[in-house]
């Protein structure tokens, strides 16, 4: 079976790293898979395309106008049939939409998507539009895969007939994951944690949703009882200057560090003290999954999915409201050490058996044959 993996974007988050470990699985399955990278004209290359070249995994890199693009679509369309596709499976709303709206194939090609998340932008702004379309388009296509059964009250499921709807919660390459976290840093990364200890460690886009400014005022009070103590927030985004003003305003001066993109989130995770999930809003992040396979503790808001891979909070620290819990709850994984440890082995455990980058590939292929089949 030859899948065509679609998807537009710009850093090497969640749902790109998903994609890599799916795909890796999918050749040793048998399939044929494919990744499309799309982006603007005039980007060089992204980093989910030098990671799928580092890992030698297939890739054509497709540079197109933004927006709902008709024409470039349909040319996308034309190159996979030539290619021979047998499935089109969809990671993100812009080529949800796209697909819905403009794919054409000469016989029946399904598309399914994986939605790994919603971000609720403000109401009327151009991203709250793409989300109603994309709420729209899902409806259209042949199979919706959540990455969490929490999700389901982010959808309107009722335009999604019952049986196209599946759950398949993220997986993770454990074994792959380990052996990057033992690769070196760049020297200023190293640096950073040779003259830190602890080492608080956020991941993601620096957009609102991802609640870093919460982390960056709880920091400041977990300074108070360990001066020693650094805050690693790796990512970029529309709020880096927000976060700098803010780092600068409260006087943290060089024991806060705003990298920026880092194509090796494991490294930083074996050096670190403790992963902080700050997000108002989550699907199930693979930053979890990599945190929990190298034994790193887990402190995170209760969002997503995120519970029931952390056992309730057997497994990691739950929180409800980041912006009064989030110190005590940092407070409790850096100084009870014994309770800590126990959460990380469960949590090891539990990435390596359910959550592995195999059994969710075993589960796509279910759902591949399904619609192909239907």
């Amino acid at each position: 079976m030859k899948v065509l993996h679609l998807i537009d974007s710009g850093g090497l988050y969640g749902a790109e790293r998903m994609l890599l470990a799916l795909v890796a699985e999918q050749i040793q399955q048998g399939l044929e898979p494919m990744i499309l990278s799309a982006g603007e004209q005039g980007i060089h290359q992204k980093p989910l395309e030098i990671e799928a070249e580092k890992l030698g995994l297939p890739l054509v890199v497709w540079r197109m106008t933004p927006g709902l693009n008709y024409p470039e679509t349909r040319k996308i369309c034309e190159w996979a049939e030539h290619w021979g596709v047998d499935l089109v499976h969809s990671h993100g709303y812009k080529f949800n939409i796209l697909m819905s709206l403009f794919s054409r194939f000469s016989r029946k090609v399904p598309v399914v998507s994986t939605l790994h998340g919603y971000v609720h932008a403000p109401r009327f702004s151009r991203m709250w539009v793409y989300e109603l379309l994309d709420r729209l388009a899902i409806s259209r296509l042949d199979g919706v895969i959540m990455v969490g059964a929490a999700m389901k009250k982010e959808l309107s499921t009722g335009l999604i007939r019952p049986r196209r709807l599946t759950t398949i919660r993220n997986g993770l390459a454990v074994d792959d994951t380990q052996r990057k976290a033992t690769e070196p840093l760049p020297e200023a990364l190293e640096e950073f944690f040779s003259t830190h200890e602890p080492v608080i460690l956020g991941v993601g886009r620096l957009s609102k949703e991802k609640g870093f400014s919460h982390l960056v005022d709880s920091f400041r009070e977990i300074k108070q009882s360990a001066p020693k103590a650094g805050l690693l927030i790796v990512g970029d985004g529309m709020l880096r200057k927000d976060l700098e003003d803010q780092v600068a305003r409260l006087g943290l001066g060089s024991d806060v560090c705003l990298p920026g993109y880092c194509d090796n989130v494991p490294a930083l995770m074996a050096r670190s003290s403790a992963l902080v999930i700050s997000s108002s809003t989550e699907g199930l992040p693979i930053t979890l999954l990599e945190a929990m396979a190298v034994r790193l503790p887990v402190v995170s808001t209760d969002v997503g999915e995120i519970s029931f891979v952390l056992d309730e909070g057997d497994s990691g620290v739950l929180v409800k409201d980041p912006a009064s819990e989030l110190v005590d709850a940092i407070e409790l994984v850096l100084n009870e050490t014994e309770a800590t440890h126990r959460k990380t082995e469960q949590a090891f455990h539990k990435v390596s058996g359910e959550l592995s980058a195999r059994s969710m590939a075993e589960q796509y292929l279910r759902v591949y044959n399904g619609v192909v089949a239907s």
